[in-house]
């Protein structure tokens, strides 16, 4: 499905949302939210491969999350359309009070029991940002992207659990997950496309899949062009 004029309140509109490209990030930080963690050279070729993959669309609006990474991951894309890059703080990365710390068991903030405390309720969770709040504030990303892009297409860059969240609310799945088991590689496109002001399919592809590290691809099964249909 494109975008484009049907008949009137039923224009398509198509909203692109982008995970970032690759961090530099080599002490293996939970950076969150903190400032100065920049694209590495490997996370600039993926934001430019998605701008070549994209710069034949109908992209009228590029917007992105104000930290560093998803401002530098959206730049080329912008450029390509000839668009000013919009910033909403709605599409920034979740919080976390973990931010800041290595993350993991033996040799990272798991170790210290004083921590505990925080991975008391998965469903909420409890060490971050609650998914409702992400689903609330990434939805009216989405909208306000879909209205300034109307019966056109946009791209709004965004960081990987906000993305997830968003797409399994809208395709009516538990919010509550593995973390390992998301389907929002560095630099995918979460496509979501609609019919006047209705979602009516979710998409997902990875342009840049050959350029992200394999140990992050574990598992994984190339997707590309699949789409998941709601009833109009």
């Amino acid at each position: 499905m494109t975008a484009g004029s049907t008949s009137a309140g039923s224009e398509i509109t198509v909203v692109h949302l982008m995970r970032h490209g690759e961090v530099h990030n080599p002490d293996g930080i939970l950076y969150g939210r903190l400032p100065g963690y920049h694209l590495s050279d490997l996370g600039r070729q993926m934001a430019d491969r998605v701008a070549e993959h994209l710069s034949t669309r109908d992209i009228t609006h590029v917007v992105a999350s104000p930290l560093d990474r998803a401002q530098e991951t959206a730049t080329p894309i912008a450029k390509a359309h000839g668009l000013d890059l919009a910033s909403d703080g709605r599409l920034i990365e979740a919080d976390n009070v973990f931010e800041g710390k290595t993350f993991g068991v033996g040799d990272g903030a798991l170790k210290n029991p004083d921590n505990w405390k925080h991975l008391v309720n998965p469903f909420k969770p409890s060490w971050g940002e609650p998914y409702l709040e992400q689903v609330v504030r990434m939805m009216g990303a989405l909208d306000a992207a879909k209205d300034a892009a109307r019966g056109h297409e946009a791209v709004c860059v965004s960081h990987q659990l906000p993305i997830w969240i968003v797409r399994s609310f809208v395709e009516k799945r538990r919010l509550w997950h593995d973390p390992r088991k998301r389907q929002c590689t560095l630099a995918s496109l979460t496509t979501f496309t609609y019919r006047g002001d209705k979602i009516v399919s979710v998409g997902y592809s990875e342009p840049a899949r050959n350029l992200v590290p394999k140990h992050l691809l574990a598992g994984a099964k190339p997707v590309k062009g699949k789409s998941k249909a709601f009833g109009a």
